[in-house]
């Protein structure tokens, strides 16, 4: 990622006849790509190698420090949601923490959480969530609010591409990586976007205008990031919950195959067929009138004891 304080012009990358984009990107727009540290900042000085390593700790504190306000910001832009924007950072942040081996050795450690909050604050599931259903205050200015609408209309594909490349200052192969696209299909995003934010603002032609007005909304939406600490413990917290839950979700179908293989039958019983029709069986007549033999022996055993030591026996005739 190009370094968001360099003094130095950068090569250009062309992608049609405009203006020369600036050569330094404004610090409120993005956060360095190969230091976490900023240089000649008080609460995160570049350490002396002479002295004892940054534990993980204190590294993901400096990391927090110099890239969480401006990255509160950037996705501020991307959501237009102050309390979403603020979630987002928190969330990737978390989950930094978690897989802090995996982004300590990263090339571009700011990238990586930049990433994460691009795609959180993105994610499409937040249009159901209760809180999420109302659009937040717009900002005060009438300017400010102009290019948010312009911003929020635009596809989340060109949006994120935008800004990346004229508000955070990536190159155009490496706007292209992070959003997951080739180069002429980055290019093509962003040629797009200008061309609907100039369609509204003509002001805004120029690359050089779009990213100064891209840092001035950004910086007056006065967001705020919590403390790396609080942070950190909401992630250990987090990770705690979903262990102790996997936990339980796993003893809940040990026992449940338990119970199962104890109450099952162990051997076969085949269930009863269905009843079939018996072909080729007369059928049953129904009862008629009584013949005077068959009225004689009815009167004869209602007439006989039922109980006792008599017994009715067959006679022969």
């Amino acid at each position: 990622m190009t370094n968001t304080q360099e003094t130095t012009p950068r090569r250009q990358v062309t992608v049609r006849p405009t203006k020369a984009r600036p050569t330094k990107a404004l610090p409120t727009a993005a956060c360095p790509a190969n230091s976490p540290e900023p240089a000649g900042a008080e609460s995160a000085s570049e350490p002396d190698p002479s002295t004892t390593p940054l534990t993980p700790a204190q590294a993901f504190d400096a990391l927090y420090a110099f890239c969480a306000p401006a990255l509160v910001r950037q996705t501020y832009l991307l959501s237009g949601r102050r309390e979403l924007a603020r979630e987002s950072v928190e969330q990737a942040f978390q989950l930094a923490w978690q897989r802090w081996p995996e982004v300590a050795v990263d090339p571009d450690p700011a990238g990586w959480v930049r990433a994460a909050a691009y795609e959180y604050a993105l994610s499409p599931w937040h249009r159901f969530r209760p809180r999420y259903r109302h659009p937040e205050p717009p900002p005060a200015e009438a300017p400010d609010r102009a290019l948010l609408d312009v911003l929020l209309t635009l596809p989340a594909p060109y949006r994120r591409t935008l800004l990346l490349y004229d508000g955070v200052g990536l190159d155009l192969p490496e706007t292209a990586a992070e959003t997951e696209a080739s180069t002429p299909a980055a290019a093509h995003r962003l040629l797009h976007a200008r061309e609907a934010v100039t369609a509204r603002l003509p002001e805004l032609a120029s690359p050089g205008a779009l990213h100064r007005r891209l840092a001035e909304v950004a910086s007056t939406a006065r967001l705020r990031a919590p403390k790396p600490p609080t942070v950190r413990l909401g992630g250990e917290r987090r990770a705690r919950f979903w262990t102790r839950a996997a936990i339980a979700f796993t003893v809940a179908i040990i026992g449940a195959t338990a119970l199962t293989a104890r109450t099952a039958p162990t051997r076969y019983e085949p269930p009863v067929p269905p009843g079939e029709t018996v072909r080729g069986v007369p059928p049953r007549a129904a009862p008629g009138a009584l013949s005077d033999v068959q009225l004689k022996l009815r009167a004869k055993l209602r007439s006989e004891t039922q109980n006792g030591p008599d017994r009715l026996l067959p006679r022969a005739e």
